[in-house]
């Protein structure tokens, strides 16, 4: 079986949109839980706990990239940023929360590093041709 150009592409593009679709259903709702639920006052005593430095910091920043940032993922808006700010998001969360605890679920790596491995192919292929991101390329196309 032998596929071109053009097909493979637009494969490219809808395995692109699914990508950023189901990190951003599940970024959107950790994000959530930490704004609306948690807040960031607990979100900073848990980071203090598990002994993340600067949790006074980090604790509002990563709230609101998770939240703001899967919004951003959904629509594909800043693609590339954002997906390497998230993975970095789930590097932290893997040395931090879940290294100790082993490779399997349900506290194991092995979720997040299913997670940061798709941030990282999102944020080095791109969006994709169904995102803010195409849209804007192709009305401000570069200059040679």
């Amino acid at each position: 079986m032998t596929t071109n150009s053009a097909t493979s592409e637009k494969n490219l593009d809808w395995a692109l949109l699914v990508l950023r679709l189901v990190l951003a259903a599940v970024f959107i709702s950790h994000g959530h839980q930490k704004l609306f639920g948690m807040g960031i006052s607990g979100v900073t005593g848990f980071f203090t706990n598990i002994g993340v430095p600067l949790a006074g910091v980090f604790a509002p920043f990563v709230s609101l990239l998770e939240f703001v940032g899967a919004i951003a993922l959904l629509f594909g808006a800043f693609t590339r940023v954002t997906a390497l700010l998230l993975a970095c998001d789930m590097l932290g969360a893997i040395i931090f929360v879940h290294a100790k605890n082993g490779f399997s679920a349900p506290k194991g790596v092995e979720m997040v590093l299913g997670n940061f491995g798709m941030l990282v192919a999102v944020a080095l292929v791109g969006a994709g041709a169904y995102s803010i991101d195409a849209l804007l390329s192709r009305r401000n196309p570069p200059t040679p």
